[in-house]
């Protein structure tokens, strides 16, 4: 399944990994810095939820394409079961 985020999705999401990406820089100066722990792990926690975000919102983009492919017959090939059990398989793995 070929991913097809436009306009608002797709600048959403880029925001999100940029802002993941600024504080994943974040957390490694601050640990060249030898800041503390608690700082450290508050930063990384931030990183960690808006690459989660970035994720989820890759993946419901995916559950929408799934359901038009399913109502339109389009299946590449997949049932609605197989394409239902992959979208599921992504989603856990955020999880």
């Amino acid at each position: 399944m070929e991913l097809d985020l436009a306009g608002a999705e797709l600048k959403s999401v880029l925001n999100r990994l940029r802002r993941a990406q600024g504080q994943i820089a974040g957390v490694i100066r601050m640990i060249e810095e030898g800041r503390d722990c608690e700082d450290v792990i508050t930063q990384l926690a931030a990183a960690s939820r808006a690459l989660d975000r970035a994720g989820f919102a890759i993946i419901a983009t995916g559950l929408q394409q799934c359901m038009a492919d399913i109502e339109s017959g389009r299946k590449n090939g997949e049932d609605a079961e197989q394409m239902r059990a992959r979208m599921e398989k992504l989603f856990l793995s955020l999880a």
